[in-house]
């Protein structure tokens, strides 16, 4: 009698796995392993999991098998060894893989100045040379349109790849999505969490960002689905908080660096700002009022061992700059130093302290994670 390998194979073929029917072969069973020694056979038969309830009983229908198809005179019996695969770990998908540094712009409470925090140090990084994007995550109340002065923008699709993504819209050198381009601006947005969290992961996934320096995520105030939906969406590389020095904003702060820091989440807080840290008259440069309270946001970087960042004055022309769409930022995109200000220069700082915080942060830590959903 001569054995050969297919005459082993083909014998296999009679043997179905009852976890769907398929023969052994099919199923891709059979270890490229047989070696046959005169009548002695030996191989692998390779199972998903070692908890595969159908082990044992392959085994012995194999062994059948060989002696019902080839001859009873071939040595199998207890020649079959048992293999295990092993599991495929899949590789971490990134939704922005041009992206160098994705960063959250949060703040514990709301009224705090952290969408005009966001916009003018996104515009601020933009002036300085820097690729930047700018996500308005606020679903419920998205701010970014208006303080960019393009509410009346429509959203277009471009063909990349060999697929149609949505376009950011592009201003003052940012590139920027928001849901508000999206709804009835007048109209409150009715939605339950589910469909916000999948509406922010589509801006996030079908946009086209391209290659960016810097993507900022002006995040919702307080500690939402939205906030679990940004960090199981993507590896965020820092946060910083937006705080006044009032105390109940402090201690909303206070929580929402809390979360930030928490195991299930662990994204590092890259620092503080303080804004409307204060009140000066414009007849009277060197006056200070603390109308919220005087360095709160100092003594909670310091009680938590993070960075001050910034103190941002309380300015009037900061708001209305931002409400007619040119935020104080813009100036640093002109050539002339003169048009500056204080306000813009407190900016053009905290940018730069965003930027060296960043540094700091991926060269001492490791790349964040995204959570993983349980």
């Amino acid at each position: 009698m001569t054995l050969y390998p297919n005459l082993i194979l083909d014998a296999l073929k009679n043997v179905k796995y009852p976890g769907n029917g398929k023969n052994l072969v099919e199923n891709d069973m059979v270890e490229d392993d047989i070696r046959i020694d005169g009548n002695k056979v030996t191989f692998s038969l390779i199972f998903d999991k070692p908890t595969d309830p159908f082990v044992k009983s392959v085994v012995r229908s194999a062994e059948a098998a060989i002696k019902a198809y080839i001859s009873p005179e071939v040595d199998i019996k207890d020649n079959i060894a048992v293999k295990f695969r092993k599991p495929v770990v899949d590789k971490p998908v990134n939704p922005l893989p041009g992206v160098k540094n994705i960063i959250g712009i949060s703040s514990g409470k709301g009224g705090v100045g952290k969408s005009t925090v966001a916009a003018n140090v996104a515009i601020a990084l933009a002036a300085k040379g820097y690729k930047v994007g700018l996500l308005d995550a606020d679903i419920f109340g998205p701010s970014v349109p208006k303080m960019f002065g393009v509410e009346d923008e429509q959203l277009y699709m471009v063909n990349k790849e060999g697929r149609d993504w949505i376009e950011p819209v592009e201003k003052y050198g940012v590139k920027m999505l928001s849901i508000g381009f999206v709804v009835d601006r007048d109209s409150a947005v009715l939605w339950r969490g589910g469909m916000a969290s999948n509406a922010l992961r589509q801006l996030i996934t079908d946009a086209w960002w391209g290659d960016l320096d810097y993507f900022l995520i002006d995040m919702p105030p307080g500690t939402s689905d939205i906030h679990l939906t940004l960090v199981q969406t993507l590896p965020i590389t820092g946060v910083v908080v937006v705080s006044t020095p009032q105390e109940v904003a402090l201690a909303d702060a206070r929580k929402g660096i809390a979360m930030f820091r928490g195991d299930k989440v662990n994204v590092p807080i890259l620092g503080i700002v303080e804004n409307m840290a204060w009140f000066t008259p414009a007849p009277h440069p060197d006056e200070k009022y603390y109308i919220f309270g005087n360095g709160g946001a100092v003594k909670l970087a310091e009680e938590l061992g993070v960075d001050l960042l910034a103190q941002i004055p309380l300015v009037a022309d900061i708001c209305t700059k931002a409400d007619c769409g040119a935020p104080t930022s813009t100036l640093l995109l002109r050539e002339s130093e003169s048009d500056r200000n204080p306000e813009t220069e407190a900016f053009s700082s905290l940018a730069d302290a965003v930027v060296d915080a960043v540094a700091v942060r991926n060269t001492t830590l490791p790349p964040t994670s995204k959570v993983e959903t349980h």
